[in-house]
């Protein structure tokens, strides 16, 4: 008999996200209007709502103003409008500005707002619980449950107090069963539980293969005299080369504030390249290093992103249960944009689960959300640039970009392209060896601009409870220096933006060991995308460790 404590819900949302939050409240406007109770807990694994919760952020605001027609005057965070929208490309040593007039339409941020999506995110959560929405930060899903007849039923969080060794401490506390009629799985790009519902009920066997990038991200507290709150910048070019895809971003919020980023698709083929000393790099770059100097770094993060667009959407629905948000994968690579079809997914999925309830239904397939999805302009939205990010692996970044660019403009005249490129690899199978791969000198942080990991780290308040098992699950411990150090010269010690994987010398005297500092994972899922022998399997740590963002 299980020792767990079970409590049961109408909804089980996982992951308080855009996506997740946004479908608990709809679920309770719903029922509101309905005159009917519905129960709704929503579980994030972040010590608070918020907390795990990175993103540039320019915001659409259009499924802010369908979920709350008010939210101007409910006070939402969204409080810097773009004023100014910039393209540029870089050279190694000058840049060059892309005409707004030649850019699709849809390219353009004005209409748009600048946010921190973690705080964001922290408002909903308080909408959510004023409409009576169960919150439960710290706890993390750790396993899916399945019922006799192969369904959903909702998950259960993660033991906490088991030690490194795997045995239970003086602290051991029992995971907790939250079952539900339904369950709503928003975990956000590459999710421990989507990934394992993905491969159980083959949910991607229709769809292409999905495709990631690495988002890494610093808030800045420049100097007044250079802060412009409104501006947009988007660069490409240096210091990625012209068949590396990636950018960079800068935002300028309220009080002084910059958030600068840097996104590199996790396609790229030189196992010696490292995403977090390319953006060091891009910060001495002399159109984006004057705006720094005089600064002071405030925080910083890293998250993967979902690319693979429309294409790599896999079935939405499984018995019992949903996908939405990016556990699903609706960002608009284009656009960098994915939180305003987020909250558009959670939101039909949430109808489509009310209309469930109120039917008297339990642990089946929600057929009207991904019917809606296809009506709605989230699809519409991923239609229309289906085809850019493919065009961008075949022909690197000057073919890509034109030929993307004349198709996102055939699109806008209503005469697209009539067929859907493929994306061919998935990112694990990208890198080239070693051998045949050039060597990438990075040069040393000055601490000023620039900085390492570690620092980096640190400053993203990032903690686990040391003694609990190794969430970074290896399948193979031979696999890293085995494997992956003779052929590909163990990538994950640089595509890790965290310092979580090392090489280092083994101590019982000659040969290398792999050393996992799990206690520095930002938990961006980056390994679980690119190790090239798929050897490392991202789980969730106990409840409430890993970064905490104050407003990224």
């Amino acid at each position: 008999m299980s020792e767990r404590e079970a409590m049961e819900f109408d909804v089980v949302v996982v992951g308080a996200g855009p996506a997740g939050l946004s479908a608990a409240i709809r679920l309770k406007q719903l029922a509101a209007a309905a005159e009917q109770e519905i129960s709704v807990c929503l579980i994030e694994k972040g010590s608070e709502v918020g907390a795990h919760i990175l993103s540039g952020a320019v915001i659409d605001p259009i499924a802010f103003n369908e979920l709350f027609p008010d939210w101007k005057e409910k006070g939402a965070p969204l409080n810097t409008a773009v004023t100014a929208d910039h393209f540029l490309y870089l050279s190694e040593t000058g840049s060059a500005r892309l005409p707004n007039l030649f850019m699709p339409p849809l390219m353009n941020n004005h209409g748009n707002y600048i946010v921190s999506l973690g705080n964001v995110c922290r408002w909903l959560a308080q909408q959510a619980e004023a409409l009576g929405v169960e919150i439960y930060p710290g706890f993390a899903a750790a396993e899916v449950l399945i019922d006799e007849t192969g369904a959903v039923r909702g998950v259960a969080t993660g033991d906490m107090g088991v030690g490194r060794d795997g045995e239970k401490t003086d602290h051991y506390e029992p995971g907790i069963e939250l079952r539900g009629k339904y369950t709503l799985i928003a975990e956000g790009a590459r999710g421990s539980l989507a990934k394992e519902i993905i491969a159980k009920y083959d949910l991607a066997k229709d769809s292409d293969v999905p495709k990631f990038g690495l988002g890494i991200k610093e808030l800045w507290e420049v100097e007044p005299s250079k802060h412009k709150p409104g501006h947009v910048t988007h660069t490409m070019g240096w210091p990625l080369d012209s068949s590396t895809g990636g950018g960079s971003f800068i935002y300028h919020l309220e009080n002084n504030q910059v958030a600068i980023g840097f996104v590199v698709h996790l396609n790229y083929k030189n196992p010696y390249l490292s995403p977090f000393d390319e953006f060091q790099r891009l910060k001495h770059h002399p159109a984006v290093k004057p705006l720094l100097e005089g600064g002071r770094r405030i925080s910083y993060g890293a998250r993967a992103i979902t690319e693979g667009g429309l294409q790599s959407v896999p079935k939405l629905t499984f018995p019992g249960g949903a996908l939405i948000g990016c556990a699903a994968g609706f960002v608009n690579l284009p656009r960098i944009k994915g939180s305003h079809n987020a909250m558009k997914t959670g939101m039909i999925a949430a109808e489509a689960a009310f209309a469930a309830v109120k039917e008297g239904r339990a642990q089946d397939e929600l057929t009207a959300y991904p019917a809606a999805y296809r009506k709605s302009w989230v699809y519409k939205d991923l239609k229309r640039v289906r085809n850019v990010k493919p065009l961008w692996s075949r022909f690197g970044l000057y073919g890509g970009l034109f030929l993307g660019g004349i198709d996102m403009w055939m699109n806008q005249l209503g005469i697209g392209l009539p067929f859907t490129l493929k994306h061919g690899k998935s990112d694990d199978a990208t890198l080239i060896p070693a051998a045949n791969a050039t060597p990438i000198a990075y040069p040393k942080p000055d601490g000023k601009i620039s900085f390492d990991k570690l620092s980096s780290v640190f400053i993203s308040n990032t903690n686990h409870e040391e003694n609990q098992p190794i969430h970074l699950k290896l399948t193979d411990p031979s696999v890293p220096i085995g494997v992956n150090l003779p052929l590909w010269a163990e990538p994950a010690q640089r595509y890790c933006p965290a310092g979580v994987y090392e090489v280092v010398d083994n101590d019982a005297g000659g040969g290398k060991r792999f050393q996992i500092n799990a206690q520095n994972c930002v938990h961006c899922k980056t390994c679980d995308v690119k190790d090239p022998s798929r050897n490392i399997t991202w789980t969730v740590p106990q409840g409430g460790g890993g970064p905490n963002y104050p407003n990224m």
